[in-house]
């Protein structure tokens, strides 16, 4: 699971048995996010102002904890849930942005040993994946 800005640029990143569903990991992923700037006291801000995801996500339940967390949850309802609550059609344009999630995951599968697993251990792998975010991000801030 990965979580980037509103540029693709990597901000979190959660490495998890391929079994398990997204929407179960959607809040350790959350907490693992540092985004470099600051709120209004000085410190590091832990979380985003909105989540761009797809419709694996739709729960209401994950919507209204979203919301709990300060998190404006923008995601598109499947069309068998007829209660699909915090939806607002204006905020739904922004879903079009999420091409910018898919572009990094491609750019993440640019690096061969991401794709294949070849590392036995999973934390050799999770590095892997680290200095893959880190070239990412030297490759935005060169170009």
């Amino acid at each position: 699971m990965i979580v980037t800005d509103g540029q693709g640029i990597p901000i979190g990143i959660q490495v998890e048995s391929a079994s398990t569903h997204e929407s179960q990991l959607l809040h350790s992923t959350l907490d693992t996010i540092s985004i470099g700037r600051k709120d209004k006291a000085g410190h590091p801000r832990k979380k985003p102002n909105r989540l761009i995801a797809d419709k694996a996500y739709d729960s209401n339940d994950i919507r209204q904890n979203l919301r709990l967390r300060g998190i404006d949850p923008i995601i598109p309802s499947r069309s068998n849930n007829q209660k699909a609550t915090h939806q607002d059609r204006r905020k739904q344009r922004r879903y079009k942005h999420r091409w910018k999630v898919e572009r990094t995951i491609s750019w993440l599968q640019n690096c061969r040993r991401l794709v294949v697993r070849y590392e036995r251990y999973w934390d050799h792998w999770l590095s892997l994946i680290y200095m893959a975010c880190i070239m990412i991000i030297l490759n935005r801030v060169i170009s």
